[in-house]
């Protein structure tokens, strides 16, 4: 029982603090152990996702950014450690699981807004992640689809269920474009919604509206463009829906990096460099995660 909130599921993490999180997550071993943070004491454990979904990643010396890019994308060396990553997003069958099995409450089920893009961002209080553009749209046979609704402590929550963590944004970006400094995780090539081959699920090509010349107006099945992964086989690390990280932005207060690019952006927000970032308690109807460990 949450000495905190009293809750008495398995699993409490209806009361994380994001920053205590962030800052001293313990976890005493990968399958089981207590994880202290905040003055609350809560039980950890589960590790449903199958080894073949991580990515080993070497770590190592890159360059970070582009210099051709936004001025927030000044290229700078940065240096990660070896680490894993999820290979594909989390799906909306493993957030629902995740849900069932912990009765986890999400921000925006507890009264955070939820955004959804429709030529502008706008907010709809029917949505949330069962339902991630509002009353009349649904998960129903979008199973394999990523989870999107879900805020930056909904994604964190998520992750330490399996014993991982968000991403940083030097990791995001080492896992999308390796050591050669190329644009797009799977090179130079600019993606064009006019050519046969898809690298990627995004928007028209002159900024921004959903397309269906990719096979798919809003998210699509995680792993359905496999031209575009990255130069370690990670999968979707442009368009689909942009992931959380768990870096915070310099000079906007208190909001985490996004990355990534989503299915209603343009082509030059799928570059491994673009930077983005929300608040971490709103969830957006293109705006997903994966975790890393």
């Amino acid at each position: 029982r949450c000495i905190d909130c009293a809750h008495t599921a398995a699993v409490c993490l209806r009361c994380i603090c994001l920053e205590s999180v962030v800052a001293k997550p313990v976890v005493l071993n990968s399958y089981a152990g207590t994880a202290a943070f905040g003055g609350l004491i809560c039980l950890l454990f589960s590790f449903s996702v199958h080894a073949e979904d991580w990515i080993q990643l070497p770590g190592g010396t890159f360059v970070m950014g582009d210099k051709f890019g936004d001025d927030n994308e000044a290229p700078e060396p940065r240096t990660v450690a070896p680490f894993e990553l999820m290979k594909h997003e989390v799906t909306n069958r493993d957030f629902v699981s995740f849900v069932e099995e912990t009765s986890y409450v999400t921000d925006v089920e507890r009264g955070s807004r939820a955004f959804v893009w429709n030529g502008k961002w706008r907010t709809d209080s029917d949505a949330n992640y069962r339902q991630p553009r509002g009353s009349e749209t649904s998960i129903t046979q979008r199973d394999s689809h990523p989870v999107t609704q879900v805020s930056a402590r909904d994604a964190l929550a998520y992750c330490m269920h399996q014993g991982a963590r968000l991403p940083t944004e030097a990791e995001w970006e080492f896992a999308a474009r390796g050591l050669d400094g190329r644009r797009y995780p799977w090179g130079n090539e600019k993606p064009d919604q006019s050519k046969p081959d898809h690298y990627a699920n995004y928007g028209t090509d002159r900024c921004c509206a959903p397309s269906t010349a990719d096979g798919f107006a809003y998210t699509s099945p995680v792993g359905s463009y496999p031209l575009g992964a990255s130069p370690y086989g990670v999968e979707d690390m442009a368009g689909n829906v942009w992931e959380w990280t768990s870096t915070l932005f310099p000079g906007n207060s208190g909001q985490q990096v996004i990355r990534g690019g989503g299915w209603g952006n343009n082509n030059y927000c799928l570059r491994v460099s673009y930077r983005h970032s929300n608040p971490p308690d709103i969830g957006l109807d293109m705006v997903g995660f994966r975790c890393a460990r």
